[in-house]
């Protein structure tokens, strides 16, 4: 049954979720596994950026875009990154926060295409 997403707890569920997705996807997984071999401290420092920027809790320090540039992403590995986000959302989660959530991950999906395509 899908609920609001509400706490750290949800953002675990989603993360995890969403991750494990990454590192199987055909188009993004292979970028992702080559540079990223133990996921735990990536998880970890997820849970913090999603509690921080939809709950307001404080701990994340980081530059997401600095640590994504390199590794040649183009327009059409953000749409499927922002394919897989959605779809980990909505099935497990509905409501405001959900929707919140998504348009978030949208918004940073179309900064980091504008910046590389700069």
């Amino acid at each position: 049954m899908k609920k609001e997403l509400a706490n750290l707890d949800d953002i675990i569920v989603f993360v995890n979720g969403f991750y494990q997705k990454v590192q199987s996807d055909p188009l993004i997984g292979p970028i992702f596994n080559a540079v990223i071999s133990d996921w735990q401290p990536h998880l970890e420092k997820m849970y913090q950026f999603w509690n921080a920027a939809l709950f307001g809790v404080p701990g994340f320090k980081g530059n997401p875009f600095a640590r994504h540039a390199p590794l040649g992403l183009k327009k059409e590995h953000f749409e499927r990154w922002l394919l897989l986000f959605n779809d980990t959302i909505d099935t497990h989660f509905e409501g405001t926060m959900a929707e919140e959530t998504k348009k978030r991950a949208d918004i940073m999906a179309v900064l980091f295409i504008s910046k590389i395509e700069s």
